[in-house]
């Protein structure tokens, strides 16, 4: 059916086609439905995050040894071998860090209060007036203190279960990390076994063959940069061992380790281990432009490993934005704690490498990259003419 026209030539508009109406509701209900959908997801490993959390990690584990299981098998060892030997060193570092570090880290968290009136009175000539301030605050506690009724007995609840509690966080605790060496286990030694059941669900040789290569590009690039960072860490934390024992620093074990486990959190890593750094340094030197030399070392170890080793090492086509950095931190400390947030980037580099390998999902893997110099063209000379 043809458009009528007026007089003039002009057509008149046809009716709106329904087509158009139906294509936009079904547009806004799959866009309920995804949304509903991730907030379900998130609420699943909010209240299941004993099960999710050993899991995940598990994976992770998994993941970052796979390289090592793959240069194995290439020299004639099984997977089961290599896997059981890195599962047992693993467990081996495990154990003697926790056995190490133990020691020092509960002697600091006892010495905290200690720690925090040195550090006060030694900070005391570029805080005067803050100190002023909490001397009024304390007068103003004990005067109320001593203000209260005659007679009146203050009672203090001692809290109940405190050993039952801390029995079943101990026994959660294990549960865990045995949960995650035995899965990473059984991950690593079954090989091929995914690959073949991923293959085995679709039924055309291409998908096929589209499935497995997506499948082996994805666990290589994040399997190499699992290891890759993880290798990188443990080389800062070394080197900021040994640099802090040099310099005569209390617990340098503490602090090369306490390095290397939080620079999986970038930023905010190296951030926290600065401040912790020059905490200890300004109250166990009597000079503060010395004490400043174990800070000033650690940053300078941060800035050569941030802005030349991992670049170089890494690539820059897994580097993230730092704005989806801090979100992934923030939501995954808010969901699982420190556990959470040191999972956070190394969950977010898989998201990133699933989602370039989908043309649906590419949207969302260029959102996470890093920004990128945008080349923009010169216009063609007729339209700077026609401008003129």
């Amino acid at each position: 059916m043809k458009a009528e026209t007026t007089a003039s030539g002009a057509s008149i508009a046809e009716s709106p086609d329904p087509r158009v109406g139906v294509r936009d509701e079904l547009r806004l209900m799959r866009s309920m439905l995804i949304g509903i959908f991730i907030l379900m997801t998130a609420a699943a490993l909010y209240f299941a995050r004993a099960f999710f959390m050993p899991v995940i990690l598990a994976f992770l584990l998994a993941l970052t040894l796979t390289p090592i299981v793959r240069f194995l098998r290439k020299r004639g060892i099984p997977e089961v071998v290599s896997a059981t030997l890195l599962v047992l060193l693993s467990i081996f570092i495990f154990v003697s860090a926790g056995y190490l570090l133990s020691g020092p880290v509960i002697n600091l968290v006892n010495n905290s209060y200690s720690i925090g009136q040195q550090l006060t009175e030694r900070l005391a000539p570029f805080k005067r007036p803050l100190e002023m301030m909490a001397d009024v605050s304390r007068q103003l506690g004990a005067l109320t203190e001593t203000a209260q009724e005659p007679g009146v007995q203050r009672v203090a609840v001692a809290p109940s279960g405190i050993l039952s509690t801390a029995a079943s966080n101990i026994l959660g605790a294990g549960t865990s990390i045995t949960i995650v060496f035995v899965l990473s286990l059984f991950l690593l030694a079954s090989g091929t076994l995914f690959y073949e059941k991923i293959v085995q669900s679709f039924t055309s040789l291409s998908q096929k063959k589209r499935a497995l290569r997506v499948v082996y590009d994805v666990e290589r690039e994040i399997s190499h940069y699992l290891l890759t960072v993880t290798l990188i860490n443990a080389g800062l934390g070394t080197v900021i061992g040994l640099g802090l024992w040099g310099l005569g620093m209390p617990n340098p074990l503490v602090w090369g380790a306490a390095a290397a486990l939080l620079n999986f959190l970038p930023y905010v890593g190296a951030l926290i281990t600065l401040l912790l750094v020059t905490v200890i340094a300004l109250i166990s030197f009597d000079s503060i432009s010395y004490a400043l030399l174990a800070p000033s070392f650690v940053l300078l170890c941060d800035i050569i490993e941030g802005q030349f080793v991992t670049p170089v090492m890494v690539g820059r086509r897994l580097e993230i934005n730092a704005v989806a950095i801090f979100i992934a931190i923030a939501f995954w400390s808010w969901l699982w704690g420190f556990i959470g947030a040191l999972m956070a980037v190394p969950l977010l580099v898989v998201i990133k490498v699933f989602c370039d390998h989908f043309d649906g999902l590419s949207h969302v893997g260029n959102f996470l990259a890093a920004q990128q110099a945008i080349v923009v063209e010169d216009e063609p000379a007729e339209n700077n003419h026609k401008a003129a």
